[in-house]
């Protein structure tokens, strides 16, 4: 895990200068090496920062040179089946210096060109130039697990693993309207989008070559393209079958020259990569979780339930709002644009705590929207049955007097031709809806929602919506959480259930295989229940939130008098005050499931007042 730089330049040289200065200000992202390389025609420029988890030699250090001196490598992530593809290279007379999966990747693509990214498993971002062509080629992994951000005006390209490393050589002025669409909409900024017009993000399977006569974006991976017409329903077979894959991605991810844990907040989906892990592990592996002072929200007990069954040394922290206090002005500095995702909050404590004494770290995402682990899929099915009679029902519960019915009815007020997926996860996350954006902002253009390309069969309505949160709110919120949150303390995740070959399984699951019995992540707990009774992880699902509907209408709302009032909202012509000024004023009157989208306002103000 790294952090990766660039500058490649058509017609004026590369500024050495500014090349250092991006590499500087993702040092974080690699405390123990650091390094840049201009070429001779200072056409192109790449920096690096390390943080060392395979071999942790100096030879290992980067950017690293091919032996013929054509071709030169900077990469962030980790290949883990690098042993595999040296084996095959060393087949072919290829020679090696290091042990590390730096140099495999370098000789990889030397040998195979841009096709050898089909070959790896892992995740990754990673630039290399070919000096004696001046062409350059930038790879992300298959599900966005490593991000890459890009400007590029025809004449330079910029790019890092980072925002922050592009914008001061930027346009910041010019905003991009449909990224802060969508930010309302989501609570995040999908990829291509950017906060800034001149700057965008990789997409997830993807790379871009640049050369003297062009520049092209390709995709090598889809989700869409890796659904099948024919179904896995024998259950028997699909758990032998994806506990073995299971075993095998772990067994991959617990490759490492310094010391590791996992994240385990007693759910499933980190309970079952603990068990697996600690099943393999030869020594007794750590654990990390995060809990709360107020008890409804504490489940720090059910993690250490688990740990204790499981033989683990285990860790956590509970939390206070102090805590969360303290950090939330830290928000524009880690993600350089509006993020709302409070959950960012524990998710950087628990990997601050666990990086004095870990350096890399296992977690349980992507469990949920392969197994269907939200109420939204449940929602899908429901929205879709009550289509015709919606209006009946949305007017019975907004009329009545619990809250519950009253959030409970904003998930059928949607039109005919809403694109329902974005319409019940910015219902269910509590974001605005397609009706509310319109009364709170105002845009030039009508929002365009995210789509799904076609697929090889005809989808259920649960597994659209679960694909979709796959394919863009996995990367666009919950990677890119952990990517910062955890090299904010210079340690590394890893994630085993999104090992390419466990999702292009799952996305053949037959849906009963995921969900049975009003129970969901079926199959994933069949898995786990060979580790650990049924008992200690059979439960309500809980968020990795914070309990921010109770503080941010006491403890934190001085943040809402700062950045929800008439001076600051008035500066920018998208807000339509009044109506955001009155939604404030119904939160604080009692309807406290308004308080994402205030806090949506809040996070966008502090990163656009943070600029000035």
């Amino acid at each position: 895990m790294c952090g990766i730089t660039g500058i490649v330049n058509r017609r004026a040289k590369v500024d050495k200068g500014q090349l250092c200065k991006m590499t500087d200000t993702i040092a974080h992202r690699g405390p123990n090496a650091d390094g840049v390389f201009v070429n001779d025609f200072k056409t192109c420029g790449l920096g690096h920062r390390r943080l060392s988890i395979l071999d942790l030699s100096d030879a290992a250090n980067q950017p690293m040179h091919s032996k013929c001196g054509k071709y030169s490598l900077v990469y962030n992530g980790e290949l883990y089946n690098f042993k595999e593809i040296r084996g095959i290279l060393k087949n072919d007379g290829v020679e090696f210096s290091t042990s590390s999966d730096t140099e495999v990747i370098l000789n990889a693509f030397i040998a195979w060109g841009p096709e050898c990214v089909e070959k790896f498993n892992g995740m990754f971002a990673f630039a290399i130039w070919n000096d004696e062509k001046e062409e350059l080629f930038i790879f992300r992994d298959r599900l966005g697990i490593k991000p890459l951000y890009y400007s590029w005006d025809e004449e330079t390209l910029y790019f890092s693993s980072e925002l922050k490393s592009i914008a001061p050589f930027v346009n910041q002025k010019e905003w991009n309207e449909a990224a802060i669409q969508h930010y309302f909409r989501l609570g995040y900024i999908p990829a291509p989008h950017t906060i800034y017009k001149a700057v965008n993000k990789l997409e997830e399977g993807a790379y871009i070559q640049l050369n003297k006569a062009d520049f092209l974006i390709k995709k090598y991976w889809k989700i869409e393209d890796k659904v099948k017409k024919e179904l896995i329903s024998d259950e028997k077979a699909a758990k032998r079958q994806y506990h073995d894959l299971l075993k095998s991605s772990v067994e991959y991810r617990l490759q490492s020259d310094v010391p590791f844990g996992v994240f385990l907040s007693g759910g499933i989906d980190s309970s079952t990569v603990a068990a697996v892990a600690q099943s393999i592990s030869d020594q007794q592996i750590s654990t990390f979780s995060i809990g709360f002072e107020e008890a409804s929200f504490n489940e720090s007990e059910y993690a250490k339930k688990v740990a204790n069954h499981l033989g683990t040394k285990h860790h956590e922290f509970v939390l206070s709002h102090k805590d969360v206090q303290d950090l939330i002005p830290k928000i524009p500095l880690w993600y350089d644009e509006p993020f709302a995702d409070a959950s960012a909050f524990p998710t950087f404590l628990v990997s601050k705590m666990a990086s004095e004494q870990v350096t890399m770290v296992l977690t349980g995402d992507g469990g949920d929207e392969q197994f269907m682990g939200y109420g939204m899929y449940t929602w899908a099915d429901r929205l879709t049955t009550l289509k015709t009679i919606r209006w009946v029902i949305k007017t019975g519960l907004s009329l009545s007097p619990k809250i519950n019915n009253n959030r409970a009815s904003q998930y059928f007020d949607f039109k005919e031709d809403e694109h329902l997926p974005t319409h019940i996860f910015s219902v269910d996350q509590g974001l605005y809806s397609a009706r509310s954006l319109k009364n709170h902002f105002s845009f030039s253009n009508d929002y365009a929602p995210l789509l799904l390309d076609k697929t090889n069969r005809r989808l259920l309505v649960s597994e659209s919506q679960s694909f979709h949160d796959l394919k863009y709110y996995l990367p666009g919120d919950l990677l890119t959480k952990v990517d910062r949150a955890t090299m904010q303390n210079s340690l590394e995740a890893r994630v085993p259930l999104l090992d390419h070959r466990l999702v292009e399984f799952s996305l053949n699951l037959d849906e009963k295989l995921k969900r049975k019995n009003g129970s969901s992540k079926y199959l994933l707990k069949q898995v786990l229940c060979e580790y650990a009774p049924k008992e200690i992880f059979e439960r309500p699902k809980w968020g990795f939130g914070i309990p921010l509907n109770l503080w941010l209408s006491n403890e934190l709302k001085p943040l809402l008098d700062q950045y929800v009032n008439k001076d600051v909202l008035e500066k920018y012509d998208f807000y339509r005050v009044e109506e955001i000024l009155k939604l404030k004023k119904e939160y604080l009157a009692g309807k406290t499931y308004l308080f994402n989208q205030l806090w949506l306002i809040v996070v966008f103000n502090m990163w656009a007042e943070s600029r000035v």
